[in-house]
């Protein structure tokens, strides 16, 4: 037998096409049981004796005992040599101790490793460099563990790697195919991954995190040529357990550019809709035939899904004999608003471990009217499409309550205007030492970044409309006119920046203006977006340039909430949440509508529903809200106060008030009604005020005893404010006839001397203007 580790490369097998081929085991004895004479062998040859190496790097072989073992070793010696070293004496051992490990570990579990599990080679290489170390009692020298992962992949199968922990999966890929080969493959594949931007920000390698996902599926694909790495290749390497969470999006991103290459299709998407778990029969197939059925997007059929998944839940629980959509009746549909009115978060769901606190707090009305609305629209559909009879209006028999409608408002959740100018600044002065990453840089460039923030910050468009964006979005116009990037800087402060804004939730495209920073952050990334894959449109179902896509995948549409919003929270330093709640992306969008609407110029509601894109403004004003200050501004535009009071001069006489002669009851105060003087201490409260009756506190101007009051010399006007009632108030502001209507009405009331104006007999005199000291 020629030892392993003094096998020249040209003994290892070929491929016609130069391509290696991996290690056959079917020509070998593969019981698993050890014979009586290699338990023998194995138990007289320790650890170190099997590890022991000639001064050449052959081991001391006694021949008793390796005649013994032949079984065992000549798999093993040819297993080695299959390997893709260069035959350097650090390798040789490494090769060397790394079979005795594999032969020690037969002696201790009695059995041969064409026995032993995926788990016993797990445990067998370790977790870890460290622990494998420890338990092998190596030094530092940290080669052996690949060649004995090596030797599992090749005699055991062994392709569960992620039990092993971090390590090189490029180096075992080389180890396996050949060095050359896996750099043919990496060549490939980095053609397409350089054109679609998979480039490290701090490295000139342009396989961006692509080395060891490639490597991986190259191992559990057992080939290293990319053209078998087809559909159904992929497939496996999906439902394959290494694919982790780590190395899922690698696998999706490796997909799509070995279909570039055509050797495969691209995934198709998948619902993640939610199994039916605990919703009895007939009721979830009913369910699931509506999924099915429905032409209403996938996001608000997932949501009736899982409520309706509550309804059956609450059936099997309370009303096992309504499971039937059929057997619903006017009952069945009170008892389910009652059901929905006090229930709980928690309650009837398939899950709950990520409801931590608000377990058990009440739900609130707007998700009862959601809850409820989807029913109705269940129970119509299956009406409507005759799966089963009509038997009741649903949008009668399942309307939401009055008592949970006035509950739900407009109540737009604006972020305070101090929090909102220091998140601006934040965006504006955006750098990459802000951002979450790796040491190599950030997932997704700067410049991509800054302008996805300024659009966020600006635009007041929801994530999905942002996520949406496409190439060229951004127009330039001046006066009306069009302009390029020639003029573009000359009229930097003059030009308009347009933006197209694709399909969204509530209608279709339109176009919007919006500050022009936008547009500048909009061309700086466009100039250095990699050429990307056209992708396809959920909503318009065609093919489109995304902007803000990098290395042929769309920015994801929680990015902003995740990552963005948090870290501009802690460069502006002010919290990721106020008392309205979490600060979210749509809530920029209620920000930046009502500071619109509350400008110092501001917008209308209408100008603000064709700026936001709403189809009606009932939907605007879910968003623009009305500020104290714009709110005070108009109530006192709106001369509410100085309306309803009105000032009429009074002569005070300081004389009468010094001497005491007020006290004992002298006139002191002399209202000035223009064609005489009232001296009743509460005129304010006399109902003749606006038409004079001249009763006994009634003095005319033309009198002696009125000359003689306006001649002395002490005397001192004033200002006094009068409130008035409604029907003065008409007097003042209508004219003539009401004039009349208030003379009629005084007619029979009490003057303050006591008798009616129709007792006295004397004419009213009105006064028909009391403002600002000026009767009439």
């Amino acid at each position: 037998m020629i030892p392993a580790q003094v096998r020249t490369p040209a003994a290892r097998p070929r491929a016609a096409a130069g391509v290696p081929v991996l290690f056959a085991t079917g020509g070998f004895d593969r019981r698993p049981q050890l014979l009586e004479r290699e338990a023998a062998a194995l138990n007289a040859l320790d650890l170190q004796a099997l590890r022991r190496l000639r001064a050449r790097g052959i081991p001391r072989r006694t021949a008793k005992h390796w005649r013994a073992l032949s079984r065992l070793v000549e798999p093993l010696d040819q297993a080695r040599a299959a390997l893709h070293d260069h035959g350097e004496a650090r390798q040789l051992r490494a090769g060397s101790q790394a079979v005795a490990i594999v032969l020690a570990n037969c002696r201790t579990m009695q059995r041969t490793w064409w026995g032993w599990t995926t788990w016993d080679w797990a445990r067998l290489c370790c977790p870890g460099s460290a622990e494998f170390r420890t338990a092998q009692e190596l030094p530092t020298d940290a080669t052996v563990r690949p060649y004995l992962i090596a030797l599992g992949y090749l005699l055991g199968g062994f392709t569960d790697f992620q039990h092993l922990g971090n390590f090189n999966r490029l180096h075992l890929a080389q180890l396996v195919f050949g060095a050359e080969a896996v750099e043919t493959a990496m060549d490939e594949v980095a053609v397409v991954a350089d054109r679609w931007g998979y480039r490290s920000q701090n490295r000139e390698d342009g396989r961006y995190r692509l080395p060891g996902v490639l490597a991986q599926a190259l191992l559990i694909n057992r080939s290293p040529r990319i053209e078998d790495l087809t559909t159904k290749a992929f497939a496996r390497l999906h439902a394959h357990p290494t694919t982790s969470t780590r190395y899922s999006a690698g696998f999706f991103a490796l997909q799509k550019i070995v279909a570039d290459l055509g050797h495969c299709q691209t995934r198709p998407g998948f619902n993640h809709a939610p199994t039916l778990a605990g919703v009895p029969e007939p009721w979830s197939s009913y369910l699931q035939r509506w999924y099915d059925t429905s032409t209403l997007t996938v996001n608000v059929r997932n949501n009736i899904r899982t409520n309706m998944a509550k309804t059956g839940r609450w059936l099997a629980a309370e009303h096992p004999e309504a499971v039937d959509p059929a057997h619903w009746t006017r009952t069945t549909c009170a008892n389910w608003i009652a059901a929905v009115d006090k229930m709980a978060v928690g309650d009837y769901v398939q899950r709950a471990d990520h409801l931590h606190e608000r377990l058990g707090d009440p739900i609130a009305p707007r998700t009862k009217s959601h809850i409820l609305m989807g029913t109705r629209m269940f129970l119509r559909d299956l009406q409507e499409w005759e799966w089963i009879p009509r038997r009741f209006d649903p949008a009668r028999a399942l309307a939401v309550p009055r008592t949970i409608a006035a509950l739900i408002a407009t109540d737009p959740r604006v972020i305070a205007d101090e929090i909102w100018a220091k998140l601006l600044w934040a965006g504006l002065n955006l750098e990459a030492k802000d951002l979450p990453g790796t040491s190599a840089g950030s997932y997704y460039p700067l410049e991509l970044i800054r302008a996805l923030a300024l659009t966020w910050l600006f635009s007041g468009l929801r994530s999905d409309e942002i996520s949406r964006l496409r190439v060229g979005c951004v127009r330039w116009q001046h006066e009306g006119q069009p302009i390029d990037g020639s003029s573009r800087e000359v009229l930097a402060e003059q030009a308009v920046c347009l933006l197209d804004v694709p399909v969204h939730k509530t209608g279709t495209a339109f176009t919007k203006p919006v500050d022009p920073i936008v547009g500048q952050a909009i061309d700086a990334w466009q100039v250095l977006r990699p050429a990307q894959p056209k992708r396809l449109d959920s909503k318009t179902n065609e093919h489109v340039d995304l902007l803000f896509s990098i290395r042929a995948h769309p920015v994801a549409k929680n990015y902003i909430n995740r990552t963005l919003i948090p870290s501009l929270c802690e460069k502006a330093g002010v919290p990721t949440a106020d008392v309205r709640g979490n600060i979210t992306s749509h809530r920029a969008r209620s920000t930046i509508a009502s500071q619109l609407y509350n400008a110092k110029e501001p917008m209308t509601l209408f100008e603000l529903q064709a700026w936001l894109g709403h189809r009606s403004p009932t939907s605007t004003q879910h968003y623009a809200k009305i500020t104290p200050n714009t709110l005070t501004r108009a109530y006192t535009e709106a001369g509410y106060f100085s309306r309803n009071l009105r000032t009429i001069e009074v002569l005070v006489d300081r004389d009468a008030v010094i001497s005491g002669a007020a006290t004992g009851g002298e006139p002191w105060q002399h209202y000035d009604l223009g064609h005489g003087y009232c001296t009743y201490s509460f005129f304010e409260q006399c109902q003749h005020r606006m038409a004079c009756a001249r009763c006994d506190f009634y003095t005319p101007k033309d009198s002696s005893q009125a000359q003689l009051l306006e001649a002395k010399a002490n005397l001192q006007r004033m200002l006094v404010s009068i409130p008035l009632t409604d029907d003065e108030r008409a007097a003042i502001d209508d004219g003539q006839t009401a004039i009349d209507s208030l003379l009629d009405r005084l007619s029979e009331v009490p003057t303050p001397a006591g008798p009616t104006p129709r007792e006295l007999g004397r004419p009213l005199l009105p006064i028909i203007d009391v403002r600002q000291g000026n009767q009439g």
